[in-house]
């Protein structure tokens, strides 16, 4: 790993802007006075180069060659178009309403912004969105959001997972600040490695991802912003943002976010967290845990540089956390104990060359390097595991004639090294993985209708051989307010199977590795539809979208035998169809409301390691999911009030009954959980001296699984299961407060 970090070190940094960037901020006027506009339109004319207004308001974007006429448009006021002159100027501009509509005032902020420029259907989660719930971490950021997912996928360690188009996590390229981070060992725990207020947004995009940023998104992507040290030095002083947080169950946490202008060209940042959850809880008296204690301390340390021919960004993260869970107390034997310790550093670097005579040209490089250590302990089953990994991606970009023909072309390199140990044997999974790989996408714009982005890139596995990633996206404005889109591409991935299956193995299974590990292969193909309109004399959208995902290659995880975890190669068919219909509104000034209904058809065929292959309904999938989300705030947010209901219903689980001899899978029988609904709710106000106090609480219905742990009293019994058949809450109604507070 010190390898890693001294050639990351040498080389340099990475590239995140490639041209002369303008930055500003769009208002609205309520009761003659000007309030940020959150999700406004900000493009060049006659382009689909453009970005969309943050939680305050803000937005940066690079200024093309040739180009000075920039728009500005929002849904119920008159658009505005700005001849820039002067590149380095700060923007200031008031959208006023149509002339039609002078009696109607259009909030910002709405709970869903479609990415209304990018090809590839991308939900935006702003601070805002965020703000809705407490969002401890990432894992807790999408309690609002209906296209994604998270349950805990287990009764015993609190690792969470996410669901996305029907199929786990691990199929979702999670990238930070477009950096592939939570993968490899990360699978397991990596969706709270994030503090949720470090992050400034949440990038969702379904479906296929562009080639640039790798291979590994079958179903989607997800890229975090984190906070950067991006004021201007004028300022002349630090700014801070302080939080706090303590819940019923006895988990409390603190953040820090500090940045400092250093000159003109030079700043400097630091994030800063610790959290701890000390307390023995066991609500459902089955004398195990129902959240594990822990201890985590975060931190991350970033530079920047900017001036008008380079900019640069480096830093280091640095991580700890333990975990303890299992039996309060020994009972019929020696008491059950789960514990997991992990360690991990990083680096990251960026690095780009600007052309400020031809803004449309850029030359980046992101570099990052990690150390991932983890040991864990499920019972007298010893578990360890080291990931270390160096990434670099190349990127280089320009136009072909003009504006409306645009590439980017570069090269990438993925090193990963794994070494696990389960029961102290080695595991058939351990593996060096030497990927360099190229890419070309080249995208294709008639200004304000089409565009189209075709993108290849191939990959040359040292262990798999060369792996081809065509995809393609396509974006029709029907006309200003109804915009389809399409897509369509492959993607692979060399699956992790300790770690995207943690929770199994807390349990006296035995674990079986029926096929050498191969990549697993998929097409992804997807359809969307939005349509944005006034409705109540109020900005509303409607969303339909539809994809489906089929697998060529996949590893099954066959948990349908009752005292074994069967890993195996497919042989026949597995897909996964989503629909998915959202509503949004403004019915009231001020009130926000969304609807949203979503189906999976998730299927695979199981028993090829056993001479069989049935088609059968994916375990732990709910078919149906209904969320309904309810916001409302006063003028300029001094006091918020946010609501989420969310319906899950029954989903197969396999059937575990002492003493069921398995049939065979044309003729086993199967199980299934019940529907439930879980309620979550938040009240927050907000001071003149940036102090916001909130007040909140999650499953508030009440609802949990009561038994979700077989044999908890026989915890070394061959039919003890504590993962296996977990579907719904384990916890009741939990009760939370906290705070921010920031400089202004």
């Amino acid at each position: 790993m010190r390898n890693f970090l001294i050639i990351g070190l040498l080389i340099g940094l990475s590239a995140t802007s490639w041209a002369q960037t303008i930055q500003g901020t769009v208002f609205e006027s309520v009761a003659n006075k000007s309030v940020p506009l959150v999700g406004a339109n900000v493009y060049w004319s006659s382009t689909t180069t453009g970005t969309t207004t943050d939680s305050v308001g803000r937005f940066q974007l690079a200024q093309p060659e040739g180009q000075s006429r920039l728009v500005i448009s929002y849904v119920g006021y008159k658009p505005d178009t700005l001849v820039i002159s002067d590149p380095s100027a700060e923007i200031r501009v008031t959208l006023r309403a149509e002339a039609t509509l002078k009696e109607v005032v259009v909030s910002a902020g709405g709970t869903t912004q479609i990415d209304r420029l990018n090809p590839i259907q991308t939900e935006v989660l702003t601070q805002r969105t965020l703000a809705k719930a407490a969002c401890c971490n990432l894992s807790e950021s999408f309690e609002t959001n209906a296209s994604v997912s998270v349950s805990y996928s287990d009764a015993v360690t609190g690792a969470r997972q996410i669901q996305f188009l029907g199929l786990g996590g691990q199929y979702v390229q999670t990238n930070v600040e477009n950096i592939p981070n939570i993968r490899g060992l990360a699978s397991t725990f990596g969706m709270s490695y994030i503090p949720g207020t470090w992050i400034t947004s949440i990038d969702v995009g379904k479906g296929v991802g562009s080639v640039v940023n790798g291979y590994e998104g079958m179903t989607g992507a997800l890229n975090i912003e984190l906070q950067k040290p991006d004021f201007k030095a004028e300022t002349e002083r630090t700014q801070w943002l302080l939080n706090g947080y303590a819940n019923t169950f006895g988990r409390v946490e603190g953040n820090v976010n500090v940045s400092r202008a250093l000159s003109k060209k030079w700043s400097v940042g630091g994030l800063g967290h610790v959290s701890a959850l000390r307390t023995r809880i066991d609500q459902n008296g089955d004398n195990f845990l129902d959240l594990p204690m822990y201890r985590q301390y975060n931190a991350i340390n970033r530079w920047k540089y900017n001036s008008e021919r380079f900019m640069a960004q480096f830093g280091f993260k640095a991580l700890y956390e333990d975990r303890e869970g299992g039996q309060v107390a020994a009972v019929n034997g020696p008491k059950y104990e789960f514990t997991n310790g992990t360690k991990r550093l990083e680096f990251f670097s960026k690095m780009a060359r600007l052309y400020p005579e031809k803004p449309y040209r850029g030359l980046g490089l992101i570099l990052n390097g990690l150390n991932h250590e983890q040991d864990a302990r499920f019972g007298f089953a010893p578990y360890s595991g080291n990931q270390q990994m160096l990434y670099a991606n190349l990127i280089y970009q320009s136009i072909i004639d003009n504006t409306n023909h645009t590439f980017k072309t570069g090269v990438s390199y993925m090193l990963d090294r794994y070494n696990e140990s389960y029961k102290q044997k080695l595991l058939p999974t351990n593996r060096t993985e030497s990927v360099p790989g190229a890419f070309f996408e080249y995208t294709y714009t008639y200004p304000e209708r089409f565009a189209l982005v075709i993108g290849n890139r191939i990959d040359f596995h040292n262990l798999y051989g060369a792996q081809w990633s065509p995809r393609v996206h396509a974006k029709y404005h029907i006309h200003n307010l109804i915009t389809a889109r399409a897509s369509a591409g492959r993607g692979f991935r060399v699956p992790n199977l300790m770690a995207e299956n943690f929770g199994y193995f807390v349990s006296s299974r035995e674990v079986f590795f029926r096929s050498p590990l191969r990549p697993e292969v998929s097409w992804n193909y997807g359809l969307g539809l939005t349509n944005e309109f006034l409705m109540f004399g109020n900005k509303a959208s409607f969303i339909l979208d539809y994809f489906r995902t089929n697998f060529t290659q996949q590893m099954v995880v066959d948990l349908e035998h009752a005292r074994q975890i069967n890993f195996y190669q497919l042989q026949g068919k597995s897909f996964a169809n989503s629909f998915q219909a959202e509503l949004n509104m403004q019915p009231i000034r001020r009130m926000e409301v969304k609807a949203a209904y979503r189906l999976f058809d998730v299927r695979q065929s199981l028993g090829a390691a056993f001479g069989e292959s049935v088609l059968l309904e994916r375990m732990m999938v709910s078919r149906d999911r209904v969320l309904f989300n309810v916001g409302y705030a006063l003028p300029y947010d001094k006091w918020k009030f946010d609501a989420t209901l969310q319906w899950n219903g029954p989903k197969r689980i396999p059937y575990m009954a002492d003493g069921y001899l398995h049939p065979g899978y044309a003729n086993m029988r199967t199980d299934r959980a019940p529907g439930f609904a879980n309620l979550n709710a938040q009240v927050s106000r907000t001071f003149r001296n940036g102090l916001e106090l909130y007040l909140g609480g999650e499953n508030l219905t009440g609802f949990r699984q009561l038994d979700p742990i077989m044999h908890a009293d026989m915890p070394f019994s061959p039919n003890f299961d504590a993962a296996s058949r977990v579907w719904g809450p384990i916890t009741g109604a939990m009760v939370y407060v906290g705070f921010r507070l920031k400089t202004l």
